[in-house]
């Protein structure tokens, strides 16, 4: 079947050129002003940082990926209900002209949106939110943060519903196994990369 919406794209390309894409600063600027609580500003940091490495294991677009993890949770201070977020920040990211990957991806990665996780970076971005979060919960209850961590010490966290209570372990399994990857593995993957970020969430 021809697809009009895809023409009618290319169409608006081709007269208007590309879209152009938030820059970083501008997406930065866009979680300050919504979110004041400084652990939560090191949260979206820490998705950002493992979202791009995502992108650059998967070999997809650093940039757009490191968006979708700045802003996952952008305007969750300000509408915390499961009426209002992600959807106010979806709607406020389409009036800026954020790309429709990026915001279908936050989207997705609240499961009760019912919004399917189809691209890659949805299925990252739902893979790695819970888990950094719950990965820093457990560095800083760690004498050496993040230095040395294992994934069993993570493994065995998991396990005590009582830890961390608000993480749910439900979609930390959910998300990997979307991803098709080992469980293991990416439990690695993630303490690497906030490892290697520890300065900037001050776990260093």
């Amino acid at each position: 079947m021809f697809d009009f919406h895809l023409l009618r794209k290319y169409i608006l390309i081709v007269i208007e050129g590309e879209p152009r894409i938030p820059t970083r600063e501008e997406a930065v600027a866009l979680l300050f002003e919504y979110t004041k609580t400084e652990s939560l500003r090191k949260h979206a940091f820490a998705v950002e940082a493992v979202m791009r490495a995502c992108a650059k294991k998967f070999g997809e677009d650093e940039d757009l990926y490191g968006l979708a993890g700045l802003l996952h949770d952008f305007d969750y201070e300000m509408y915390p209900t499961v009426e209002q977020h992600p959807y106010v920040g979806n709607k406020i990211l389409a009036e800026k002209g954020y790309p429709e990957d990026v915001r279908q991806a936050i989207m997705g990665h609240a499961p009760y949106t019912k919004v399917p996780r189809e691209t890659t970076i949805a299925k990252c971005l739902f893979a790695s939110d819970e888990l950094s979060g719950f990965v820093i919960a457990v560095a800083l209850v760690r004498p050496t943060r993040l230095d040395g961590m294992e994934p069993s010490s993570v493994k065995k966290k998991l396990k005590y519903k009582a830890f961390a209570k608000t993480v749910s372990r439900e979609d930390i399994r959910n998300g990997i196994a979307e991803l098709g990857i080992p469980e293991d593995e990416h439990i690695v993957f993630v303490i690497k990369v906030l490892q290697e970020n520890a300065g900037t969430l001050g776990l260093a």
